[in-house]
């Protein structure tokens, strides 16, 4: 899939070779890892869920202690979503691309499943995950089945030191948004292309609620969530559109309650899934012109 690009844009055949060879060991199913710090109970079995409300008592799913991706990792993707969307949205061997991979979670989930991962991450953390851009992706045109993204809701997490990281770009800055709307724009149309006709496609995202000097001091709400759905409606099939409930630390602490009553807020309660679907309609031949009488 990936393979060392000229500047003609042109592959060398041997090192696409060798990058095919790579995915496919890397796409082995590993021994299940163990969380260093295990649930205190036990997990009920995933099902498909039916409805447009999801919610899980824990990060991972698997045997109490079992985990996918690593539990350490700040803005992680609870495993179980990525379950939900693979289950629904694909069958053994689908190719599934995850642009933004952070700890590898999408990768465990595919495999725990049977189908084919490929991850890229500006920051790879493991030796699975390549090295790219979401907004220009090492993939050829519709190749993949499914692709996944949890981007970065504005700047609360500091996921590395490459100034072209997304999460870099603050929603609430001096620009009102609009270079972290550009790049996000830039992903989905990634997503779009790497995708396959008829192909699925899930977006992971929350919207923010924050205080700053790049807000003039005042507390404000941006509604990232409907922004980016917007602009995934471009050029996707809307599908459907799940609340996942969080149960995040902060949502456990007494203060931060306080804060929010006090100050006249809401805290993040929940985050939008959004499942769209890229068409399958071909393009129809242009009508031929009427001779002229």
């Amino acid at each position: 899939m990936k393979g060392p690009q000229g500047k003609s844009g042109h592959r060398d055949d041997s090192s696409e070779r060798a990058a095919r060879d790579r995915i496919r060991d890397l796409t082995k199913k590993p021994a299940p890892k163990r969380n260093p710090r295990p649930d205190s109970f036990d997990r009920p079995a995933l099902r498909v869920f039916t409805t447009t409300l999801w919610e899980y008592p824990s990060q991972h799913y698997g045997p109490s202690g079992r985990v996918q991706g690593d539990p350490t990792y700040v803005g992680a993707t609870p495993s179980w979503i990525i379950w939900q969307l693979l289950r629904r949205y694909t069958k053994e061997k689908d190719l599934v691309i995850d642009p933004m991979c952070g700890s590898g979670t999408t990768l465990d989930v595919a495999r725990d499943l049977g189908r084919r991962p490929l991850g890229y991450d500006l920051a790879p953390s493991r030796a699975d995950i390549f090295r790219a851009d979401a907004r220009k992706l090492p993939l050829e045109d519709g190749k993949a089945d499914f692709v996944f993204v949890d981007p970065p809701y504005s700047t609360h997490v500091d996921y590395s030191d490459d100034p072209r990281c997304i999460g870099k770009l603050s929603v609430g800055g001096e620009d009102g948004g609009r270079a972290y709307y550009e790049a996000m724009t830039r992903v989905i149309g990634e997503m779009h292309r790497v995708l396959r006709p008829g192909g699925h496609a899930g977006l992971y995202v929350s919207d923010s609620f924050e205080k700053s000097k790049a807000t003039g001091g005042r507390t404000g709400f941006m509604p990232i969530g409907l922004d980016l759905f917007s602009i995934m409606r471009e050029k996707f099939e809307p599908v459907d559109v799940v609340c996942v409930v969080r149960h995040n630390a902060k949502l456990a602490q007494g203060n931060w309650h306080k804060a929010a009553e006090e100050g006249n807020f809401f805290l993040r309660g929940f985050n939008y899934l959004f499942i769209v679907r890229k068409s399958a309609a071909k393009a129809l031949p242009a009508a031929a012109e009427k001779p002229a009488r």
